[in-house]
C-alpha cells in the first residue's frame, strides 16, 4: 500500500518576515516630515544640475556647485541650500518621531539632520571665486581663503560625512528589519559617495563632476529610503486603526 505523503514536505520554505522600521503611533504630522526626505535630495540635485547646465561660464567637469553661489545667479543656489538643508532637518524629526528603538532609532536622525544643517551653514558662507568662475575671475585657485569660504568647507564636509554615516546607519537597520534589498542599496550609496569624495579631495580628473554625482546618488537614496519609510508609516497607521474583531 502506498503511503500517503504529508503536503507539508512540497511546501516551499516560506521566505524570512519582514520587520517595519517605524513604530505604531505615526500620525499626520510625522507623514508630512517624513515626506520632506522624500523631496529634499531631488530639489538640491535638480536645481543644482539645471543651473550647472544653463549658467554661463560654469563647468561641472571644473566648478564645485558651490561656486554658482559666487556667480550672477547665486541667490538661486544659496536659496538651493537653505531649501533643501531646512527640509533635510524636517525630515530628521520625522525619523525621530518614527524609527523604533534600536540600530538607526538614535543615529540616523541626528546624521541627517547634522547633514541639514551642514546645508544651511553652506548658504550663508560661500566659497571664494576661482577657476574662472564666476566669468573674469582668475583661472587658478585662489593662493588664501577667506573666511567665508574657510566656514563653508567644514559646513560643507561635515554634511558630506554625516551623510555618507548616514546612508550606512540606515542600511544596518534595514539589514536588521531583513529588508536587504534596501540595506544593500544604501550601503552601496554610501559607498559610492566615499569612493567620489575620496577622489575628488586626492585631486582625481573631473573630480568636481565626480562629486556632484557621487554626493547625487547618496541623496537619491535617501530620498528613495524616505518614501519608503512614508509607506511604512501609512500602512502601520492603517492597521493600527482597524477594529479589533
Amino acid at each position: 500500500m502506498a503511503h500517503a505523503i504529508s503536503p507539508r514536505l512540497h511546501q516551499a520554505p516560506s521566505p524570512p518576515q519582514t520587520t517595519p522600521l517605524v513604530a505604531a503611533r505615526t500620525g499626520s504630522t510625522t507623514t508630512r516630515l517624513l515626506a520632506c526626505g522624500i523631496v529634499a535630495g531631488p530639489v538640491f540635485v535638480g536645481v543644482g544640475l539645471l543651473q550647472a547646465l544653463t549658467i554661463p561660464g560654469f563647468d561641472l567637469t571644473r566648478h564645485a556647485l558651490s561656486l554658482l553661489e559666487t556667480g550672477p545667479f547665486g541667490a538661486i543656489q544659496i536659496a538651493n541650500f537653505l531649501l533643501s538643508g531646512t527640509l533635510l532637518i524636517a525630515y530628521a524629526a520625522g525619523l525621530r518621531r518614527s524609527l523604533r528603538a534600536g540600530p538607526g532609532g538614535s543615529w540616523a536622525p541626528l546624521l541627517i539632520g547634522v547633514c541639514g544643517l551642514g546645508f544651511i551653514g553652506g548658504a550663508f558662507f560661500h566659497p571664494d571665486p576661482g577657476l574662472g568662475f564666476p566669468p573674469g575671475t582668475p583661472a587658478d585657485i585662489p593662493a588664501t581663503m577667506s573666511t567665508h569660504a574657510v566656514l563653508h568647507m567644514v559646513f560643507g564636509s561635515t554634511a558630506f560625512l554625516a551623510l555618507i554615516a548616514a546612508c550606512f546607519v540606515l542600511a544596518r537597520a534595514f539589514a536588521v528589519a531583513r529588508q536587504r534589498s534596501w540595506a544593500a542599496g544604501l550601503a552601496g550609496a554610501g559607498a559610492t559617495f566615499a569612493l567620489g569624495l575620496g577622489e575628488t579631495l586626492a585631486g582625481g580628473p573631473a573630480g568636481s563632476l565626480v562629486l556632484f554625482l557621487s554626493a547625487s546618488v547618496a541623496l537619491i537614496a535617501v530620498a528613495l529610503t524616505a518614501a519608503q519609510l512614508r509607506s511604512e508609516a501609512a500602512t502601520v497607521a492603517g492597521r493600527s486603526r482597524q477594529p479589533i474583531a
